[in-house]
């Protein structure tokens, strides 16, 4: 049992899910010590994708492993960041959420916004603690991007953040081949239309690492800083 009251599968702990993980990083969770869990498989298939062998991959690791590790960094640790890949597409996440918030750990989620059902169940929990948001790209554009079609699913899943009091990021990744300056000012507009107000991250597509597809190198001179307005902050990260 957990401090929920709320059962635990030890089928659900001993799954081989994990990918591999991050000892330890200052950049992922904001003002905390944390490291990163890389869970196995991906529902989308984004050419510019630099996780490619996660996304594609199997995982190399069940969580009762990963716990040996978590238990030797309790006191050097605030939290454990959940990432992939896509971490909520996992059999058995819940269980581990639950295992790791029972350990005295912060968790983030990194999550391409495809399963608003899910994220809203482990807020209204409490077993989540902060959300990294993906806005993959603008309606016109989702299919082509991401080889599937989860706009509606992105926009239930701000509705759920917006309505809660967790702390979450927007960001994007930019690839000048598949988005430009124009669709970033109409992604800003939706959000400030939505009701989101706050720092909207955008991260350069890495051009030195291998990627899931071949958009070919990244070339943009739009000034992003044009994009924010009064709502919203542009950061370029």
């Amino acid at each position: 049992m957990n401090t929920n009251k709320e059962f635990i599968s030890r089928n659900s702990l001993q799954r081989k899910i994990i990918y591999s993980y991050t000892p330890f990083t200052l950049l992922d969770y904001p003002d905390k010590t944390a490291c990163i869990l890389w869970f196995a498989g991906c529902n989308m298939r984004c050419s510019y994708c630099y996780n490619p062998e996660i996304v594609t991959g199997k995982g190399k690791y069940s969580f009762e492993d990963i716990k040996i590790f978590l238990h030797s960094r309790k006191q050097l640790l605030d939290a454990v960041v959940l990432s992939g890949g896509e971490c909520l597409l996992s059999n058995g996440i819940k269980d581990i959420i639950m295992e790791i918030k029972r350990m005295g750990f912060f968790v983030k989620v990194d999550t391409n916004a495809s399963r608003p059902d899910l994220l809203g169940d482990l807020i209204d929990k409490n077993q989540i603690d902060y959300v990294a948001l993906d806005f993959k790209a603008t309606k016109a554009k989702i299919f082509h991007m991401t080889k599937t079609d989860f706009y509606h699913e992105f926009l239930d899943s701000l509705s759920v953040l917006l309505k809660s009091n967790i702390k979450f990021e927007v960001r994007t990744t930019i690839h000048s081949a598949l988005l430009n300056g124009d669709d970033i000012y109409e992604m800003v507009n939706i959000l400030s239309e939505l009701g989101y107000c706050g720092k909207y991250f955008i991260q350069n597509f890495r051009d030195h690492s291998r990627t899931l597809g071949n958009p070919g190198p990244s070339f943009y001179d739009f000034d992003l800083s044009k994009c924010s307005n009064k709502s919203i902050q542009v950061i370029e990260r």
